[in-house]
């Protein structure tokens, strides 16, 4: 968790337990998992918001990335036909 061990967190637990006694540690708990379950509900907001507008982009960058390819392969052909052309159509082995 946080990349703490089991003794680490022990010892927070501890210091926590002193500094804030045995009636305000479960309020001070109940608080911070409110807190946490708020975060995850924002952020799978956030999450269901951005997902459909990532997805169209990425589709769209497929379309553009298809067109160029197209494009290109029809810029090979136009070369290489107009290569042959000129050397005669007889191309050297």
């Amino acid at each position: 968790m946080f990349g703490l061990g089991a003794m680490e967190i022990l010892i927070i637990l501890v210091i926590a337990f002193m500094l804030f006694g045995p009636k305000e540690l479960p309020e001070m708990g109940k608080q911070l998992g409110k807190a946490v379950k708020g975060f995850k509900e924002t952020a799978d907001d956030l999450r269901q918001s951005v997902e459909p507008e990532i997805n169209m982009i990425t589709q769209e960058f497929k379309s553009v990335e298809q067109d160029l390819e197209s494009h290109m392969k029809e810029a090979e052909e136009q070369i290489k036909g107009a290569t042959d052309t000129e050397s005669g159509g007889s191309r050297p082995v």
